[in-house]
């Protein structure tokens, strides 16, 4: 791990362009020799990127790998996806968790058929109005999908700045990196440039697991054995596989008491996953 030692040199909005090109070549050397490669990395088609981003909010990048391929095998292009049935999609999704992302997904690609005319807007404002897509991930897209030299963080490029920025340091908010991100990005090459701070930073964590203890937002993850996002899977795992699925069978098959499986049941009727009537349950029909 090399550190940049900043607190002489950083001008007033940045760092000295020495620096930079010592960061930056530190940091393309690295993905040269070590980059990774993904499905998602060999296509520049917005459609491909925009599902890939949706599947890695809060999941490995090893669990994305197992599905992608076989997704986009299903729905290879966005008007298949939106006139897909939702129960398909949370089919192919199962394994990747968070349920109501495939929701999201579904969403976004109906309106993007009916508003749009299919094509993946290339406005950071226009993605922020969709479900599921925040700050990091609209401009996560235009980086991938349209090379835009947008600023955004997620774990693997806040190891990197951590490590490089903040030697010793602990609790390092994100409003003392992103300036830094912003100073060093490679504006003519900004997907390549995000591409190479990822696979460093994935190493790093790697190499150094307590490494993003030291930010301000680490949070140790609850187990998911037990916990309601098992039996939130659980549930949606059975309305997929039973087409229709009473609230008896339900508590039958699943280890829950009645009042934490009825609260389950009604976070997953307000995410758009299930509907109800007379005591069955089933995947929702329509994402509206």
């Amino acid at each position: 791990m090399k550190y940049i030692n900043t607190s002489k040199t950083r001008k007033k909005n940045g760092l000295c362009p020495a620096e930079v090109r010592k960061f930056r070549r530190e940091i393309y050397s690295f993905f040269k020799t070590s980059g990774r490669s993904f499905p998602w990395r060999a296509t520049t088609d917005p459609y491909r990127i925009l599902v890939s981003e949706i599947m890695l909010q809060q999941t490995q990048v090893s669990r994305v790998e197992k599905k992608y391929d076989q997704f986009i095998k299903l729905f290879p292009d966005i008007d298949t996806l939106a006139s897909s049935p939702l129960a398909e999609i949370l089919k192919a999704w199962n394994g990747l968790g968070y349920s109501r992302r495939a929701v999201a997904l579904k969403r976004i690609a109906d309106r993007i058929v009916r508003e749009y005319e299919g094509k993946i807007p290339d406005s950071r404002d226009i993605l922020l109005t969709f479900p599921s897509i925040g700050k990091a991930t609209s401009c996560s897209i235009l980086a991938f999908a349209f090379d835009k030299p947008t600023i955004f963080i997620e774990t693997n490029i806040r190891a990197v700045f951590i490590s490089f920025f903040f030697p010793g340091t602990s609790k390092v908010d994100d409003s003392r990196i992103i300036p830094l991100i912003e100073a060093t990005i490679d504006g003519k090459h900004p997907r390549k440039w995000y591409y190479a701070l990822m696979d460093y930073g994935a190493d790093l964590k790697k190499k150094y697991p307590l490494l993003l203890r030291r930010s301000s937002l680490y949070k140790k993850q609850s187990p998911f054995h037990g916990s309601d996002r098992e039996i939130r899977s659980k549930v949606l795992r059975l309305a997929v596989v039973k087409k229709r699925i009473s609230h008896t069978r339900l508590l039958q098959s699943i280890e829950c008491d009645h009042a934490r499986l009825q609260k389950i049941l009604i976070g997953l009727e307000k995410d758009g996953l299930i509907e109800s009537k007379n005591g069955f349950f089933k995947i929702k029909r329509s994402t509206d």
